[in-house]
């Protein structure tokens, strides 16, 4: 995307993910039966997920009702803590076209534009994560589909959330809890770029769409810290050996504007 282009991208729907499987239900029509009530030209027309299943199985309601396309981007993935040393590695869900052939609805030409390190990451990493994948999300989106979507909706896990809600809105110490299938709503800034900071907040983490209001909330001050550190978790058993790759940026060429 050329610098001084203008973005065509409006609106940013950011989903946190219905319960897991073991949260009580299996049905999330909440989020569908929201996109559904509102205005055709304000519905997203692309949906960017997490490739875990929780997502991808919220997501996959919303893609059926308004026949829009999945794509699937690790960038999104869900925030695991730095691992043990010595203790593996974190999981990394399959690709895009392994998980089509259980989400029919994936479209699985999108390609990942950003992978987090398996390594896990601290709080201020997180964040640098969702800025850097937002900004080549935005970009490739531009780039790929020139201009054909307006609105997105990104489904992600409630840290990636908020880390990306900050992120666009330029403020990373900004007071936020997300509650599951709440829905956050930001526009571009009439002057703005539509990078990272260009971006308004028209509603944070809402749940009144849902009959009993969100729920099962989180916040980053939820995190137990010691010694002023995230409290580090045991990596995959039997991935001591395994390679950390692919990580970071996989698409070349775009402008590195954070």
């Amino acid at each position: 995307m050329p610098q001084n282009a203008r973005m065509t991208v409006e609106t940013i729907y950011i989903a946190r993910h219905g319960y897991r499987l073991s949260w009580v239900t299996t049905t999330w029509k909440s989020e569908t039966d929201y996109f559904l009530s509102i205005p055709l030209e304000q519905r997203p027309t692309a949906i960017f997920s997490s490739p875990y299943y929780r997502c991808l199985q919220t997501a996959q309601p919303v893609s059926i009702a308004l026949g829009v396309p999945i794509y699937v981007e690790h960038g999104l993935s869900e925030w695991y803590s730095p691992v043990v040393p010595g203790s593996g590695l974190h999981p990394r869900p399959a690709s895009a076209s392994e998980l089509k052939a259980y989400f029919s609805e994936i479209d699985d030409s999108w390609q990942t534009v950003y992978y987090p390190s398996r390594k896990g990451e601290d709080v201020k990493e997180c964040h640098v994560r969702a800025g850097r994948s937002l900004n080549r999300l935005l970009q490739e989106t531009e780039r790929k589909y020139e201009g054909k979507h307006k609105r997105i909706l990104l489904m992600s896990h409630a840290a990636t959330t908020i880390a990306l809600t900050r992120e666009l809105v330029g403020n990373r110490e900004l007071s936020l809890r997300v509650g599951c299938c709440s829905i956050t709503e930001v526009q571009r800034k009439p002057d703005g770029c539509g990078f990272i900071g260009g971006w308004e907040a028209l509603r944070l983490a809402s749940g009144a769409h849902l009959k009993e209001g969100s729920t099962r909330d989180w916040g980053f001050e939820d995190i137990t810290i010691a010694d002023g550190k995230v409290i580090a978790d045991p990596g995959q058993p039997g991935s001591e050996h395994e390679v950390d790759e692919p990580v970071g940026c996989q698409v070349s060429g775009l402008s590195s504007r954070m």
